[in-house]
Order: structure tokens, then C-alpha cells, then sequence
């Protein structure tokens, strides 16, 4: 008896999927609930598990093909072979890293051994992207040149002069192509602008020295920066509701609560999952809420419900060193507040020049919706927040 393996029902706003890779192929024995493929949206990773115990019969899509929801992908034989698979081949296989038609291909024209790469699909999967960049680490180098009296007898192969300018072609993955859409349809569609500030990080800093580790041994979560910005924003945003909306045509929606996004840097792009109901949330809870999203996005099972909707966005490009950005606009929100690095820098106090811990801040506003104003004295009030943590504990 065959089972029919359908496309699992797409989330709402997705028409269609990717099928980026097979895990198994016709003949496999395979588990009930093993992953049979994987299909990329324009947000999440989704897998195709198998409904029962079986052997796959036929795949009738092939790895890179478009697919709907309820489209017919594969078909399996719930009939249990003549023999059980032999246990330590099935361990053996388990270990390998799992290849798609497409990187089979690859691994065996070019004799590599799939061990040797590092996979930064889910899992550890062996990506195409995976093999290509290891062929170009394994270039060799190129030959010393003949001596002078020989050089001019000796042509220069095209493989050769080919092998001093390497370059690959990929395809864009369906998020790396969703992000640059919504990034152009950002900067088309908002009058962005973006105001500055800078924030004395010692008070928080210190705090934070003082009681990370008693933090950690009660809540079981790393006491990090992001939550106290989470919270400075949430007391900011409360006094500016107008940074905290939203324009629907010629309508303003005003939001009367406060989920933030986080971005969240993956192997695949830029994600932004969302904090619900940020203000209800302690340090705590913000802290574990990010922890939460670092590891699904890590290993792939961050789901559209986490990436949907939003108020306000944060995005710490500090992590990666840097200095000063404008950070674009996760539409519909109108604004999103970027961190940088924290640098030792000198600043006068009282007359005096001192050495302080200096983050700049950078806040991008939809000018159509939010004044400069209103955006100067919204980092104000970040700053404030921050430069006198008392302020978001005490809730004055």
C-alpha cells in the first residue's frame, strides 16, 4: 500500500514554498516522523516529515522546484521490506551529513569527502553554498612563475589565468530575496530619516557586573544589554505613541501595546522575531524570551508566528563592531532603534575630561508619521533611561 507525502499546509500570507532538498531517496527506508525534505518560504524553513514507517517509492518534485500547499511531493510504500534495515548501516548513515541531489552531484565530481565541510544548513546539512565555498578555499596556489629567460616561452593557460579570478554564482535563498524586497520597498515607501544620540553605558555597565551572576543562578539566563534597552524603549515609546504606530493608507494605527523585535542574525539572513507584550515582561523574561530565539534560529525551527507582527524593532549591530549605521525600516513599523559598539571614549564632565563607555544610538523614523522632534527627544529619553538605570527599575 503507497501513502501520498503532500506539501504540509503553507502559513497564512505564503503562497507558495521551495523545495530546497531530499534526505531521502526512492528506496530509502525511512521512520515515521524522520524528515523527508525541507521547504524554504520566505520566512521560515519547513519540514516534510514522513506520516509512517516505509520505503520511499517515487519523488515526483525535485529539489529546487516551486511547490503549493496539498501539491503531491512523494510517494511511500508502507509496506515493511523483506529485511530490517541492518541496524549499524542505519547508525553509519545517521552520522553522514545529510546531501541533496544537487550536493551529491557536486561532492562526487569534485572526490570530496563530505566529512571534511562544515554544513550551515539545519542540522549541520551540507548546503551547495557549503561545497563551493570549500572548493574555493581549496584552490591551490598558483605555480611560481618560470625565470625570466623561460617566461616568455611559456604561454599562460586559460585554466590558469581562469584560476587567478575565481567567481561563483548562487542563487539568492527565498529570504535573502524577501529581505532585499523589503528593504527597497522600505526606502521607496517611508521618508526615512534617521537621528543620533549617545549614551553613557557606565551606570548600566556596572549594574550589570554587580548582579550577572546572581541572575543567572536564579533565572538560569544570562543578564545581557538587550534587555535594557527593551526596557528604555518601552518607557520611550510610551511617551511618543506615534513611534510606536503604524500607517495603513491614509489611516494611522496606533498600537496599544508593545512587541519589539530583535534581529536575529542566521546562516540564511536577517530575521526578526518578536517579543509579545514586551511591557508585562521583566528582565528576566526579556532575556530568556531573546535566549529562546537565538537557539531556534540556530537550529531552524523559529516559526512564522514568531516573526509576525511587531511595533518597534531593535537591531545591535555593535556585536559585529560597528561604529555607526542607519538601520532601515521593518515596514509597517516606523521606526527602529539601532546599538552600536561600546567604545572607551573621552567625554567632559564637570569641567572635566573623563574616560566613559560610549554607545552612539541611531533611531530611523518614517518622517511622514514622526516629527524630528518627537524622534530627538525619544533617544532623549533612551539615554536618560539608560545613563540612570534607577529610572526602569523603580518605574519613575
Amino acid at each position: 500500500m503507497s501513502f501520498d507525502i503532500l506539501v504540509p499546509s503553507l502559513p497564512e500570507s505564503v503562497s507558495d514554498a521551495t523545495l530546497v532538498a531530499w534526505h531521502k531517496q526512492p528506496g530509502d527506508w525511512v521512520e515515521a516522523g524522520d524528515n523527508l525534505a525541507d521547504l524554504e518560504t520566505d520566512k521560515v524553513i519547513l519540514e516534510v516529515p514522513a506520516p509512517s514507517s516505509g520505503v520511499i517509492q517515487e519523488i515526483v518534485r525535485a529539489a529546487g522546484e516551486t511547490v503549493v500547499g496539498g501539491e503531491l511531493l512523494a510517494r511511500l510504500d508502507l509496506q515493511k521490506p523483506n529485511a530490517a534495515p541492518d541496524s549499524s548501516a542505519k547508525a553509519a548513515n545517521k552520522d553522514e551529513p545529510p546531501l541533496s541531489p544537487s550536493v551529491r552531484k557536486l561532492v562526487a565530481e569534485n572526490d570530496i569527502d563530505p566529512a571534511s565541510i562544515s554544513g550551515s544548513g539545519k542540522h549541520g546539512r551540507i548546503l551547495k553554498t557549503d561545497v563551493l565555498e570549500f572548493l574555493n578555499e581549496q584552490q591551490t596556489e598558483p605555480e611560481q612563475p618560470a625565470p625570466a629567460a623561460e617566461a616568455s616561452h611559456v604561454p599562460l593557460s586559460a585554466t590558469a589565468v581562469a584560476s587567478l579570478r575565481p567567481e561563483q554564482r548562487v542563487p539568492m535563498t527565498r529570504l535573502r530575496a524577501k529581505i532585499a524586497e523589503r528593504l527597497l520597498q522600505a526606502q521607496q515607501n517611508a521618508a526615512m530619516l534617521t537621528t543620533f544620540n549617545e549614551v553613557d553605558l557606565s551606570a548600566v555597565i556596572e549594574l550589570r557586573n554587580q548582579y550577572k551572576e546572581r541572575f543567572e543562578t536564579k533565572h538560569n539566563v544570562k543578564l545581557g544589554f538587550m534587555s535594557f534597552f527593551v526596557k528604555a524603549s518601552i518607557e520611550a515609546l510610551k511617551r511618543f505613541p506615534a513611534i510606536n504606530a503604524s500607517i495603513d493608507g491614509n489611516d494611522i494605527i496606533y498600537h496599544g501595546y508593545y512587541d519589539i523585535g530583535i534581529a536575529v542574525t542566521t546562516p540564511r539572513g536577517l530575521i526578526v522575531p518578536i517579543l509579545r507584550d514586551a511591557d508585562q515582561l521583566d528582565f528576566a523574561g526579556i532575556e530568556k524570551g531573546i535566549h529562546d530565539f537565538g537557539s531556534k534560529a540556530r537550529n531552524g525551527s523559529i516559526s512564522v508566528e514568531d516573526l509576525s507582527g511587531g511595533t518597534f524593532t531593535i537591531t545591535n549591530g555593535g556585536i559585529f563592531g560597528s561604529m555607526l549605521s542607519t538601520p532601515i525600516l521593518n515596514p509597517p513599523q516606523c521606526a527602529i532603534l539601532g546599538m552600536h559598539a561600546i567604545k572607551d571614549r573621552p567625554v567632559v564632565e564637570d569641567g572635566q575630561i573623563v574616560i566613559r563607555p560610549i554607545m552612539y544610538l541611531a533611531l530611523s523614523y518614517d518622517h511622514r508619521l514622526v516629527d524630528g522632534k518627537e524622534a530627538v527627544q525619544f533617544l532623549g529619553i533612551v539615554k536618560e533611561c539608560l545613563e540612570s538605570p534607577a529610572h526602569l527599575l523603580l518605574n519613575i
